[in-house]
């Protein structure tokens, strides 16, 4: 389930070039999840890597996260 969130959030990714010849790639709808790096290929790891985090710390403050159009993640305690 996480591996298929994190592959749908991907997919939603957007890089453009910045004036300084940098990559900037963001994810749309998930608040603070960014990337600033010299390639696109680095900047969509490092990208990934942030998501990544990101998820960490809204699974362990238990807050909510979005869903991304058929895929959801629920944090119900057994």
């Amino acid at each position: 389930m996480l591996t298929r969130y994190i592959r749908e959030a991907m997919k939603r990714a957007r890089f453009k070039t910045l004036e300084d010849g940098t990559c900037f790639g963001e994810i749309p709808g998930l608040a603070g999840v960014w990337a600033n790096e010299a390639t696109v290929r680095t900047c969509r790891e490092v990208l990934q890597e942030a998501l990544e985090e990101w998820l960490i710390l809204k699974i362990r403050d238990n807050d909510p996260i979005p869903r991304l159009g058929r895929v959801s993640l629920s944090l119900k305690a057994a």
